[in-house]
């Protein structure tokens, strides 16, 4: 797939002078809920409406959604509000079901985007159509997967597209529901920068503490705006009530966030961002020479493992290693997270140096 500027003819459509906003319930639970909390995000900068329907959840026993039945809600809500809606589409028949409720936009799960078979089939139902589609990211850290879902919606002729950061399964406790992994996104963009990007910070975040930081956060990054759980009393959800927040917090949230401009043109501010930069990229080199000298290292530590029959692993060593990094870490001011990503990516290469060496 070229990149081509008639992606996002949708998103220019509409004619906005700030981010595409969309919220709504995680789940539709009832009519009286949907049409209450549409209404209550009528007046704010909400555009599209979002109700999940069919709601797979990670085990059974839990609330799996209405069904078909709360596709009518949401055209009721669409008669007496104008809001656009939205909702998650898994298989050919659910897509049958929300083009005949005339569901504006559909959204492609995380869970369905890992599936290039299941994805296929969802193409090939909204062939040609002028619907608007938007891909969550699958659920493992994965640009190729995410970009090939992509790509078969786009080759079967359906042009009106989008992508949802919507963060990454891990199995290591960290503050998020589900990693953000910023950088995953921002190579997105810099191949794909005609490409829609949305934020979902609901379930990035898996609590509303951090939601309004994350969408800074993506406003910094350029990206086009919001998928946010809102619930007119999210305590009371029946699912996801940590992570949504109420329509007068969503009111509340756009107007507080900056729009960063996305380069300052004046002289002044050129000349000392283009000094910092140049900074940074004396560091950065810097940092290559520094690793490419430890794994010099790491090499001979390998003859000399290799000469005493000696294991390559050494949990030992390493946990020494890990928990001292960590607490310089802290006193430059960065984050445990940081440094565990940063040694553990150096650990690995400087075990697959010493595997090179011991197997050759």
């Amino acid at each position: 797939m070229e990149n081509k500027k008639e992606l996002r003819n949708w998103l220019d459509a509409f004619g906005l002078d700030h981010p595409l906003v969309i919220a709504g319930p995680c789940s539709a639970e009832t009519e009286d809920q949907v049409l209450n909390i549409a209404h209550q995000l009528k007046d704010s900068d909400a555009t599209v409406l979002r109700a999940g329907i069919w709601k797979p959840r990670t085990r059974p026993g839990n609330f799996e959604g209405v069904g078909a039945l709360g596709l009518k809600w949401l055209q009721r809500a669409k008669e007496e509000t104008g809001m656009l809606t939205t909702t998650e589409v898994a298989n050919a028949n659910h897509v049958d079901l929300a083009l005949k409720h005339d569901i504006d936009i559909l959204w492609i799960g995380a869970r369905t985007t890992v599936s290039p078979f299941i994805v296929q089939e969802i193409a090939d139902a909204l062939k040609g159509t002028d619907k608007t589609v938007l891909i969550k990211n699958p659920v493992n850290p994965d640009l190729a997967l995410w970009l090939g879902a992509v790509e078969r919606f786009y080759t079967a002729d359906v042009k009106n597209l989008g992508v949802i950061h919507r963060g990454f399964s891990t199995y290591e406790k960290t503050r998020y529901r589900n990693n953000p992994e910023w950088q995953i996104p921002i190579d997105l963009q810099q191949r794909f920068p005609d490409l829609p990007l949305i934020l979902d910070p609901s379930h990035i975040a898996g609590r509303r503490d951090i939601i309004f930081d994350l969408c800074q956060t993506a406003l910094d990054l350029n990206y086009d705006g919001f998928m946010v759980e809102t619930h007119h009393t999210p305590d009371e959800a029946w699912s996801d009530a940590a992570q949504q927040i109420t329509p007068d917090a969503l009111k509340q949230m756009t107007v507080d966030l900056r729009i960063r401009k996305e380069e300052g043109q004046e002289a002044e501010f050129r000349n000392k961002i283009n000094t910092l930069r140049s900074k940074i990229d004396i560091i950065d080199h810097q940092i290559i020479e520094h690793l490419g000298k430890r794994m010099r290292v790491a090499d001979d530590i390998g003859h000399l493992k290799k000469e005493n029959n000696v294991a390559i692993l050494q949990t030992k060593r390493w946990n020494e290693i890990l928990g001292k990094m960590i607490l310089m870490g802290e006193e430059q001011h960065l984050s445990e997270e940081f440094i565990l990503k940063v040694f553990k990516g150096i650990h690995q290469e400087s075990i697959n140096h010493q595997k090179k060496v011991i197997n050759n």
